[in-house]
């Protein structure tokens, strides 16, 4: 078996094991996939400083997200379908998480419910929510989440109507997937994780189905959810979140100043700087370009956090050089996830752990909450 060193190499080992529609799932972004592109490419162009004969010797990773020790600065992103990734998904990546010393966020759209991540957790995680027209079902929803003790509320604010993957229409997603000829024909190659579904109960939409009038099966689901994104949603709906939630408020999806300073006078406890992974708006900037400006205009009022493209340790340390207090990763976690399951997230975590850690040293800097923008290089800088 192939020495895995790095997060492509777990992308190499997904590919082959999880079947194509998932695969394509994960790795689409919305029509050209620009911003996709664009998202991991911006961390290539920033280049940092190399410092040499610094004590070094003692150092150190551990920070805070929105006041919880974290033993770096990254979170598992919450990410849709995940338990069609492996079986049993969020369930594992919780596991692995927690054990890291990392937060884990689970999707509004995950396979397993909420209560069944919370039965196999022994620490809090968070909720990510998608506020939907049935105001009854997403109020239900979020007391769930204070129900199963989750520490944070992750609204995400860019999904009022659903951007296009073209990947995703050709190849008919749904889950669980539809048996015709091509994805039998796929499944047939993946013995690995046709087993592991075969041995899980879990199959569908788990903090849907069920809690939902009308909605009981795989049809029933998608009717219900396509109707069910809301357009109308503006920031009274923010308010009126955080008043059913009452606990810490994190907004997902900001990529503007102007709507930065709206989140700070929302109250929330943090921002997400964020495309939604390339998957929403194609030719909107990449995330990591966005967030030097949206520092320079809140920083000082609110936590500021990132996600998209971040596929190593040093894609992390870039972000927090240009003012990221924390970061997320997508699907960096999921290639680990449908490689090696829950074995696999810990992989994942150690690998960009180890690059973190020698990006710092190299860096001269023995704190990651030292880190700032004079580690970054600029041409003729003395």
């Amino acid at each position: 078996m192939t020495t895995v060193t790095c997060i492509e190499d777990l992308r190499v080992l997904y590919e082959k094991r999880v079947p194509r529609m998932f695969y394509d799932y994960a790795e689409s972004g919305s029509w050209t996939e620009s911003t996709l592109r664009d998202n991991v490419d911006a961390f290539a162009r920033i280049k940092l400083r190399q410092k040499v004969l610094v004590n070094i010797a003692d150092r150190s990773l551990a920070s805070t997200m929105v006041g919880q020790a974290v033993t770096m600065p990254v979170a598992l992103a919450p990410t849709g379908l995940t338990g069609m990734q492996h079986a049993d998904g969020e369930i594992l990546a919780a596991r692995a998480a927690e054990k890291f010393g990392v937060p884990f966020c689970l999707s509004t759209m995950s396979i397993c419910a909420i209560e069944d991540v919370a039965d196999q957790a022994t620490q809090p995680f968070w909720f990510q929510l998608y506020v939907m027209r049935d105001r009854d079902y997403i109020a239900r929803l979020i007391q769930r989440a204070k129900a199963a003790q989750c520490s944070a509320l992750v609204l995400t604010l860019d999904l009022q109507i659903m951007g296009q993957r073209h990947k995703d229409i050709k190849n008919g997603l749904s889950a669980p997937p539809k048996m015709t000829l091509k994805n039998i024909a796929n499944i047939a190659t993946k013995p690995r994780w046709a087993m592991g579904m075969l041995r899980t109960r879990r199959h569908n939409f788990g903090n849907i189905v069920g809690h939902v009038s009308g909605v009981d099966n795989m049809g029933s689901l998608s009717q219900w959810t396509t109707s069910q994104f809301d357009p109308s949603l503006s920031w009274e709906d923010v308010a009126w979140v955080k008043e059913q939630w009452g606990g810490k408020l994190i907004l997902k999806g900001v990529m503007d100043p102007e709507d930065a300073y709206m989140a700070v006078k929302s109250g929330a406890d943090a921002l997400i700087v964020s495309n939604h992974g390339g998957r929403q708006l194609d030719g909107a900037p990449a995330a990591l370009d966005a967030l030097p400006g949206i520092v320079a205009a809140v920083g000082d009022d609110i936590e500021i956090w990132m996600d998209g493209g971040i596929r190593s340790g040093q894609d992390v340390f870039k972000a927090i050089a240009l003012g990221a207090k924390g970061t997320l990763i997508g699907r960096a976690f999921l290639y680990g996830l449908g490689a090696m399951g829950e074995a696999g997230v810990t992989h994942c975590l150690q690998i960009i752990e180890k690059e973190l850690d020698l990006t710092m040293a190299f860096s001269g800097l023995s704190d990651i909450n030292d880190v700032d923008e004079k580690v970054i290089w600029a041409p003729g800088s003395r």
